[in-house]
Formats: structure tokens, C-alpha cells, sequence
């Protein structure tokens, strides 16, 4: 068996540039592929908000009504309090590009949402449209101090009150 050999030509210097330009070519079509390819949330500002947007890291206050395709609302509520990590990832998303006292249309696609599992009233496979409006938003550090100033009111409530577990206040009649 003999192995003939053919000598290549050597590649000019305009060569070489096409041939980049035909890899960077490539690799930004894939790239397109891929951010084409990949689920998004439809995200519409009905009415623009203020001031920065909440991070993941932050509780949202927001009222909102979820509704399937058909049109079947499947959850409303006019002040939830949220948690932005935990929520679904579309959810999630939208709450991050929203701005306090702005009011949006958001559809999450079911990957970005309960996926192939259902959820309650809402079935496996199904896209979630949502009306939202966000009210306000704290860091989850601002909340938990909250809920410790509220807790020691309520235990100063409970023990120091008058006619409370103290007893009547001083001069009071007893029964």
C-alpha cells in the first residue's frame, strides 16, 4: 500500500480573514440558535413604575390575577407578599425587570413555569398569564427586621397591658 501525498497550497492572508470571519459567522448563529431556542418570558409594561427593581435576594409585595390560556383565572390576590428566589424561574424573572407602582402583562411558557407537572388548578404543560402590578419591595434583612419589632410588640402587648397577665393598672377598682 503506498500512501501519495499532496502538497497544500499555503493559505493567503485574505484567505485567513474569510476563514474567520466564516467561524465567527458560525458562532453567532449558533448563539441566536441558542437564545431563540431557549424559553422567554412575553413581558409588556402596561404602565411604567419608578425607582430600581427588586433583586432575588428581595420580598415583593404585589398584587396580581394568574390565568391559564383559556382564560380560566386559577389564582388572584390583591397583596401577596413574595419571596423573589421562590418563585417559579418566569415568575421570578419578570419580578426582577419590574419597578415599584408599574403594572405588567407577563405569559410564562410552562418550562419557565410548573413544567410537566401540575400544579393545583393549573394543569401540566400550561402557560401562565399573569396581570401584575408591584406595590412595593424590601430587601429579605428589612423584612425580617420587620417581623422582629412586630413580634416584640406583640410581646409587650400580651405582658404589659392594661387588664392583661399584669393585672389592672394601679388604682384600678377590683372586682
Amino acid at each position: 500500500m503506498s500512501v501519495t501525498t499532496v502538497p497544500l497550497r499555503p493559505v493567503g492572508k485574505g484567505g485567513l480573514w474569510l476563514l474567520w470571519i466564516g467561524l465567527v459567522a458560525l458562532l453567532a448563529a449558533g448563539a441566536a440558535f441558542a437564545y431563540y431556542s431557549t424559553p422567554r418570558i412575553s413581558f409588556e409594561v402596561v404602565k411604567a413604575g419608578t425607582g430600581p427593581s427588586p433583586t432575588i435576594a428581595d420580598v415583593v409585595l404585589v398584587k396580581y390575577e394568574g390565568k391559564l390560556d383559556d382564560g380560566t383565572v386559577f389564582d388572584a390576590n390583591e397583596q401577596a407578599p413574595m419571596q423573589v428566589a421562590q418563585v417559579v424561574p418566569g415568575f421570578s424573572e419578570a419580578l426582577t425587570r419590574m419597578q415599584k407602582g408599574g403594572k405588567y402583562k407577563i405569559s410564562i411558557p410552562a418550562k419557565l413555569g410548573y413544567g410537566n407537572r401540575e400544579a393545583g388548578p393549573i394543569p401540566a404543560n400550561s402557560t401562565l398569564h399573569f396581570d401584575v402590578e408591584l406595590l412595593d419591595f424590601r430587601s429579605e434583612a428589612e423584612v425580617r427586621q420587620m417581623q422582629q419589632m412586630m413580634q416584640q410588640q406583640q410581646q409587650q402587648m400580651q405582658g404589659g397591658a392594661p387588664g392583661g397577665p399584669a393585672g389592672p393598672p394601679p388604682g384600678a377598682p377590683q372586682p
